[in-house]
This record gives C-alpha cells, structure tokens and sequence, in this order.
C-alpha cells in the first residue's frame, strides 16, 4: 500500500514541483470560485434564467482556443515557458479584478461580461497549452503522466471547494466579491513561478523561428492516425458534452429550483468524480489507449442518467460517474498526445489538443443552451450522452485499427 502512495504521489518528490501545484491549486480554487458566479450571474442577475445567454458566455470565452491556435502553440514552442506563464497568468488576473469591481459597483451588464470572458479566454489560450507542457519542464518526461494526473488532481480538489465557496460568497456578501476573490487568487501561482529553482528546470526543445510553424503541427497530426482519432473524440465531448455550467445551472434553477448554495454544492460535488478519475489516473504507470473506450462510453451513460435523474441527489450522484469519465478522457488524452510526441513540436500539438476541446464551444455551448431554454436542461443532457456515445465509438474503432496494425507483419 505504502509503494502504492509512493507511485500516486512521485512527482512530489521535486521541489519544483511541489511549489508550482502548491500555487497552482489556490488559482484554482478562485478560478472555480469566479466560473461559478459567472453562471450565477448570467442566469439569474443579468437574464431571467436564460440558457442560450450562459451558452453565449461559454463560445466568446473558449473561442479563442480555436481561432489563437496558430499563435498560441507557437508561442508554447518558441518562448521561454516560465516568463510567458507569468504574463498570461498577471494579465487574467487583471481582468478577474476588473469585472469584480464593475459588479461590485452595481454597473455590470451583459455585454461587460460578454467582453470580459473573450479577453479572459484569448489570455487562456496561449496559457494553456504553455502550461500543460511546462509539466515536462518541471518533472521530465519519465514522471509527466503523473504530474498530468497530480495537476487534475489539484484542479479538481479545488473544484469541490470553489464552487461551494462561491455559493457562500454570493448568498452572504454579492457575486462581485467571487470574482475579486479570483483575482487575488492569481498572486499565488505567480510567487510559486517566481520561487521555481530555475536551474534544476528541463526545458524543453525549442524551434527555431519560421514561417509554416503552425503548418507543420497540422501536417504532423494529419500523419499521425493516433492523433487524429484522439482530437476528433475531443471536438466530440469537447463541443456537446463539456457544458457543464450550463447543464448544471438550469437543471438546478429550472428543475430542482435551489439557490446559489445548491448550485454550488452540485458543481462541489461533480468534482468527486473528477477527483477520483485524477487520483486513478495518477496510479497508473502508463496511459492506456483503451481508457478512451472506457472514458467515452461512461460518459454517455453517466449524461443519461443525469438526463433522466428524478430528483436533486440522484442528479448530483450521476454527475460523479461524469466527472470521474470525463477526466479519465482528459488526462488520457493529455498524457497520450504528450508522450507519443516528439519534444520541439509538444507546444503546437498540445494547442491543437485545447483548441479542438474546448473551440468547439462556440459550435456547441450556443445549441445545447438552445435546448435547454426551448425543451428543457434534460434534452440538452441528452445531447451530451450522444456525443459519449459516438466519441466511444471513434475510439472502438481507432482501438480495433492499433491491434490489427500490430498483429500485421511488416512486408
């Protein structure tokens, strides 16, 4: 049991390591803090409790991932990683203050919000891959696929506090003051990277800059069946299934009819399974093509029982077998994309990876809002489900080409 532990928890042995997740999981905790009252905001302050607007919130901040993606791996790949994490993390920070002391101040009005999670989302964007393979840099590529599990781990420990944290903050003293609470927050994770040894770091390979950077990670993936089977799945869950603040807001305000707590606390409880997903994850030594399979086909089954949940608790028990699916998906796809490829090009493959999961939204956060408001947070639920269940099917199908590919003799 006590080599079990060990193996969990190895990539703690780094000091580095231990600084940056220990700052990374206060930011985190005020990021959940923030995205939560964010929703609050929009569905029961600045609309009447409508969806397709929450949906619109969700295009204008993960649509950047998409349409930054030639810049932001670049980015990842050419820049020193430390310094751009530094500005990216300064600058969302910034912007979390802002728009507190708008709603703080009485003013703030749909479209502030509609700007402030644009400007919050092009930051995110050349802030994500950048951070994602920093982990490498940190760890080295013999422990990634556990600091990849730790750092979900923290994300999702945080997942349970923010949201319920949030509900608090807004019922005793206004949603402005959640998203001040955020913007302080980012002071942490910018002392952890200013007290990093940056003498025992591993940087990764960096590119020599040049036209046609972008064009060969393409040209990379598009070689790479593996790959290709890995961001279709993505642009699958990431464009229908990964709503949730949408699936969980109306299901709580429209059908269960709770407050800001009782939103929070199911948002908190979601982040058990995430948690549990990270920590299995953390265990494994390898990841496991597989996984995906797996990942995808509970998903779907895990957004039909919440679609047909008769009651608040069997709805909050489903969204735990989503969010152990949902990160066991990915994790898996996190650590395979990075392990399978070549150092000097992680930085533009893993802006392909954010931007094909998360870009999607703008495609599919404004429908399934759509049919949340015209036919209830229940179909839009059911929306979800059927993307699990055609990413697992891409996956069978990928699964079943990798083993006839190894059990074919060279000719």
């Amino acid at each position: 049991m006590k080599a079990r532990a060990s193996s969990t928890f190895r990539s703690l042995r780094s000091f580095n390591y231990r600084i940056w997740i220990g700052g990374a999981f206060v930011s985190n905790v005020g990021t959940w803090v923030q995205r939560t009252a964010q929703d609050w905001l929009v569905l029961t302050q600045l609309t009447h409790h409508d969806a397709s607007a929450v949906g619109w919130v969700m295009a204008l901040q993960f649509g950047p991932q998409l349409f930054l993606l030639p810049w932001t791996g670049f980015a990842a790949d050419h820049f020193n990683q430390r310094k751009l994490l530094i500005a990216t993390q300064a600058t969302m920070g910034l912007l979390a203050i802002a728009l507190g002391v708008l709603t703080v101040a009485g003013v703030v009005e749909l479209w502030h919000v509609y700007i402030f999670a644009f400007l919050f989302g092009s930051a995110a964007a050349f802030d994500a891959p950048v951070r994602q393979t920093f982990v490498a840099e940190l760890v080295g590529d013999e422990d990634l696929h556990n600091a990849v599990a730790l750092n979900s781990t923290s994300f999702n420990a945080a997942r349970m506090v923010g949201p319920a944290v949030s509900g608090i903050v807004i019922a005793a003293v206004g949603t402005g003051w959640a998203f001040l609470i955020n913007g302080a927050s980012f002071a942490a994770v910018l002392v952890s990277l200013a007290f990093l040894r940056t003498a025992e770091l591993r940087p990764n390979a960096r590119v020599v800059r040049g036209r046609g950077s972008f064009a060969d990670g393409l040209r990379y993936v598009w070689g790479r069946p593996d790959l290709k089977a890995i961001l279709v799945l993505l642009f699958l869950i990431g464009t229908f299934g990964l709503n949730f603040p949408i699936f969980i807001s109306t299901m709580a305000v429209s059908v269960f009819h709770t407050d800001a707590r009782g939103y929070g606390l199911l948002s908190s409880i979601m982040a058990i399974g995430t948690m549990s997903g990270a920590l299995l994850g953390a265990g494994r030594a390898t990841p496991q093509f597989r996984l995906l399979l797996v990942g995808a086909a509970i998903f779907g089954l895990g957004c039909t029982l919440a679609a047909l949940a008769p009651g608040y608790w069997m709805f909050a028990g489903a969204l735990v077998i989503i969010g152990a699916a949902a990160l066991t998906l990915t994790n898996t796809t996190n650590s395979l994309m990075q392990l399978s490829t070549e150092p000097a090009m992680r930085g533009r493959v893993m802006a392909l990876r954010v931007g094909i999961a998360l870009g999607g939204t703008p495609i599919g956060a404004p429908i399934v809002g759509w049919v949340a408001s015209h036919y209830g947070p229940r179909w839009a639920l059911g929306v979800a489900a059927a993307s699990g269940f055609a990413a697992a099917i891409v996956a069978l199908v990928a699964v079943g080409r990798r083993s006839k590919d190894r059990l074919t003799p060279n000719l």
